[in-house]
């Protein structure tokens, strides 16, 4: 069960509720109710506008959420042109970044090892990113 369940079917309910139609909440105690959830009932005949309602708030929430910034814009932090090694020295930024908390994206083809590789993170971690990237050539 997600921990904010009875939460989101308050908000859902109190939504209804604005809306003119009458709910009730109930949880896995109750007949038909799957072990660890929740569910908010409405009349029969008020099934199809409810779940409209609740769609178009799930639409708006989702929409909420959603980062226009180009913090999360990917930006290569490293570039080894195509060789014997260029996938392995790619590889090795990549494990070093997710090792110290940064997700990164190793971008290649094995099957064409002439091509480049490159490691790309969110323009929000570049910088550290580099930093890392830095420190570890410096310990070699």
């Amino acid at each position: 069960m997600d921990l904010s369940a009875e939460e989101d079917c308050e908000g859902i309910q109190e939504m209804l509720a604005g809306e003119g139609i009458s709910s009730e909440i109930v949880d896995d105690s109750a007949p038909q109710v799957p072990e660890g959830t929740f569910e908010v009932r409405v009349a029969s005949a008020d099934v199809t506008k409810a779940e409209k309602l609740i769609a178009e708030r799930a639409s708006e929430d989702a929409e909420a959420r959603v980062d226009p910034s180009s913090d999360l814009d990917l930006e290569t932090i490293f570039h080894a042109e195509g060789g014997t090694t260029s996938e392995m020295e790619a590889q090795n930024i990549k494990n070093l970044l997710e090792f110290n908390g940064i997700t990164a994206v190793l971008v290649g083809d094995s099957v064409l090892p002439n091509l480049p590789f490159e490691v790309r993170v969110a323009r929000d971690q570049a910088a550290l990113a580099r930093q890392l990237i830095e420190e570890a050539q410096q310990k070699d």
